[in-house]
């Protein structure tokens, strides 16, 4: 088995490219959304970044080799990995922006850091739940309905990726339609281009010159950053990110999100078996929870994972070598800083199409690799995550309006206020609180009915009821410029949730069997 063959060249540009993506993402909206100054992102954040990705990329590299050796076979490609997109938009509009606005409502100097603690202890949740799923992630997987996973990660995708960026698009339509236009025909349209160039290179490279006709600059890369930047551990901040106040209020975001990375990286294991690759299950999960820790531990909060797409890879003729060389690219272009010339020279409106891409595919998925008869519990696990979305927007509005200062903070004024306009404002805050959790329930719920197994419906709803007891969904209060759970019962919700139980036990016993 030769450690570099011909398509390793085409996968490392598909796969660096995919990466960049997300790193281009990361500088951005660390800047732009949260605050951070470019020389902590490049000094702290980049640096992690770039551990995780050599830790995942050189394993599954050396566990292709093992499986040549064990084959005698050349063909083998090694599982795809890198920076999880769904949890990095999740963890920043969900976790670090959330703690920034508490920072800053209790007047806290420098929130960004504390929006960093809170994103490291969510990145540190989920490579425990990646690692120690890894040795039961099949129970798990057989045990909660498909339509309820992928629904709820469907809404996130549709809302939080697709939907931001769509309207970016049509924000700068030279750039964002021309390049989707791009990515369409290569994705979906199964287009190969000549000379073995791949669709995502060519979309960003055509998103990079009408950027700069268009001039569209990245205001964030005006500032070269080249250094010398070692990855350091923040065992300090590890340590204060544990506070109970950073860690309970997003454990609503934290598990869910865990869990979904646990079973989409599973599944694509399965993928890469089907496609001729099998890898044991148990240390390549392990691995990428691993990878996940590294990133925290260092002082990145965006776990990793093991890519959709494996067949792709390998029907490009990629083996080892890609693997190997998206970490070495990383490790070279953020242990130097000279990221900030690859930001520079690449906007992210040139790259947005291909997370677009992304958003469509995952939303597309949960209707897609789902029975039929599902399609009605897809839909409403897909909505709490938009009604998330929209909350986020309502909330993006009304600051962009004058409120939420401490002259003006939001306040229950603004409930009775929407409602004369008909918006319920009340229930899109109440179902924000905990919303993955929700969109899980109602969606594992419905499933269960569809196949007649009110009891175990009921079950699911007992457990939406214990949730809302906890406080862990459903329970809000204002702060001076935005809406956080509370963690206080929910009562009205627990009673609300046992009453459909009861309905549904009882349905068990007066219904007719079909047919």
């Amino acid at each position: 088995m030769k450690l570099f063959v011909k398509g390793d060249i085409d996968g490392f540009f598909g796969l660096a490219l995919d990466n960049l993506v997300q790193v281009l993402l990361i500088e951005s909206l660390l800047t732009s959304v949260l605050g951070f100054p470019r020389e902590f992102i490049y000094s702290n954040v980049l640096p992690a970044v770039a551990v995780s990705l050599i830790v995942g990329n050189l394993f599954y590299s050396y566990q292709l080799l093992q499986l040549s050796k064990k084959t005698g076979r050349n063909d083998h490609c090694a599982l795809p990995y890198g920076i999880n997109t769904v949890s990095l938009f999740a963890y920043i509009f969900l976790v670090m922006l959330p703690a920034k606005m508490v920072a800053e409502a209790q007047g806290v100097k420098e929130p960004y850091l504390y929006a960093w603690k809170a994103g490291i202890i969510a990145c540190i949740g989920s490579g425990a739940i990646e690692f120690s799923g890894a040795f039961i992630a099949e129970k798990i997987r057989k045990s909660t309905p498909r339509a309820a996973l992928l629904s709820t990660l469907s809404g996130i995708a549709l809302g939080f990726i697709s939907m931001g960026f769509l309207m970016r698009t049509f924000d700068h339509p030279l750039v964002g339609l021309s390049t989707f236009a791009v990515i369409l025909v290569t994705y979906f349209g199964k287009v190969k281009f000549k000379f073995g160039l791949p669709g995502g290179f060519i979309a960003v490279f055509i998103g990079v010159i009408l950027s700069y006709l268009t001039g569209i600059n990245p205001e964030v890369s005006s500032k070269n950053m080249f250094g010398f930047y070692l990855p350091i551990p923040q065992f300090r901040i590890l340590f204060e990110s544990f506070k109970g106040e950073l860690l309970i209020p997003y454990i609503s975001v934290i598990v869910p999100m865990g869990l979904f990375n646990l079973i989409g990286s599973l599944q694509n294991i399965e993928s890469a078996e089907a496609a001729g690759d099998s890898y044991p299950t148990a240390p390549s999960l392990a691995v990428n929870g691993i990878g996940t820790f590294a990133a925290a531990i260092f002082g990145s909060c965006f776990p990793t994972t093991i890519y959709i797409g494996h067949p792709g890879w390998k029907a490009l003729g990629a083996r080892a070598g890609y693997s190997i060389l998206n970490s070495l690219f990383f490790l070279v272009v953020c242990f130097t800083g000279s990221f900030s010339f690859v930001a520079k020279i690449v906007p992210v409106d040139a790259g947005m199409a291909i997370v677009l891409w992304i958003g469509v595919v995952i939303s597309a998925q949960a209707f897609t690799a789902t029975e039929k008869k599902h399609a009605p519990a897809v839909v409403i696990g897909i909505l709490p995550a938009i009604a998330a979305w929209g909350a986020m927007l309502l909330k993006s509005g009304l600051r962009a309006g004058g409120l939420g200062t401490l002259k003006n903070p939001f306040s229950e004024k603004l409930l009775d206020i929407l409602k004369n306009s008909d918006f319920y404002a009340d229930g899109l805050f109440r179902l924000e609180q905990g919303f993955i959790f929700s969109a899980m329930i109602l969606s594992t719920m419905t499933v269960f009915i569809i196949e007649r197994k009110f009891l175990k419906s009921a079950l699911i709803s007992l457990i939406g009821a214990l949730i809302s007891l906890s406080g862990l969904m459903h329970s809000y209060s204002f702060i001076v410029s935005d809406t956080v759970m509370t963690l206080k019962p929910n009562y009205e919700f627990a009673l609300s949730y046992l009453i459909v139980g009861a309905i549904l036990v009882l349905i068990k016993f007066i219904s007719k069997e079909e047919g």
